[in-house]
């Protein structure tokens, strides 16, 4: 259902779960169980991608119309269970968006950090309304910052399917990459990001979130890199960098 491996310390998460990884209840509660553990864990950081020719498909919808109400109440909380553990993940995530990121799977990508997709079939998009269901108030709160307030009422309301291109030009990526390129990219950016001090990148990946954790941790946060060497290291390392140019 979800296989794990660990490269240079980055944790790549692959979605393996049927043909389209489409979030069904017990996908969804492996995706929370999967994050949580590895945000406790000791990687540096997650690349999170599918299998086949889908990232994620989105909702199982056959799975909801076969358990009907009862399925629902269940389901609904795994669904946002999932959304949030990738969202609250304090160490950097790198979507590895490899084919069709739909409805749920748009937003398990844009929960992330940053997203690269590949170039070829694949598709993005939110078309939930289409379907006639509202988005989990998480989800909405994923969107709206990937998108920001506008960006995610378009994407939303319109509910469109976009290829690799327009997907960048509408932010719903940060970048495209060819697919045999596609994982060693998000590697790559997963790499930078977890050289960002853990604890600063902790708190400051939960100010972008609008989490309020006060002067006081910034406070304290500054004091730890101006006596554990983190802003001499930035010095010398600028330094030397200059003085090759």
């Amino acid at each position: 259902m979800i296989e794990v491996e660990v490269i240079d310390g980055i944790a790549v998460v692959r979605l393996a779960h049927g043909k389209v990884n489409a979030l069904d209840l017990e996908l969804c509660q492996a995706i929370e169980t999967t994050l949580r553990d590895l945000d406790t864990g000791g990687v540096r950081a997650v690349v999170l991608t599918g299998s086949g020719r889908a990232f994620s498909a989105g909702v199982d919808l056959e799975r909801i119309v076969d358990g009907g109400a009862g399925y629902v109440a269940t389901y609904l909380p795994a669904l946002s269970g999932a959304f949030r553990a990738v969202f609250d993940l304090g160490k950097p995530a790198v979507a590895a968006i490899n084919g069709h990121a739909i409805a749920g799977g748009c937003v398990l990508a844009a929960a992330c950090d940053h997203r690269v997709m590949a170039t070829g079939p694949g598709t993005i998009g939110v078309p939930e309304l289409l379907v006639g269901v509202p988005f989990p108030e998480v989800a909405l709160e994923i969107m709206r910052s990937a998108l920001g307030p506008v960006g995610a009422r378009r994407a939303i309301l319109g509910g469109r399917n976009h290829p690799a291109a327009e997907a960048l030009a509408h932010g719903f990526v940060d970048e495209v990459a060819e697919p045999g390129e596609l994982l060693d990219r998000a590697l790559s950016v997963a790499g930078r990001l977890a050289a960002i001090p853990a604890d600063t990148f902790r708190h400051t990946k939960g100010q972008l979130r609008g989490e309020a954790a006060g002067e006081q941790e910034t406070l304290r946060l500054w004091r730890t890199a101006a006596a554990d060497g983190r802003i001499e290291s930035f010095m010398a390392r600028t330094v030397a960098s200059r003085r090759r140019s």
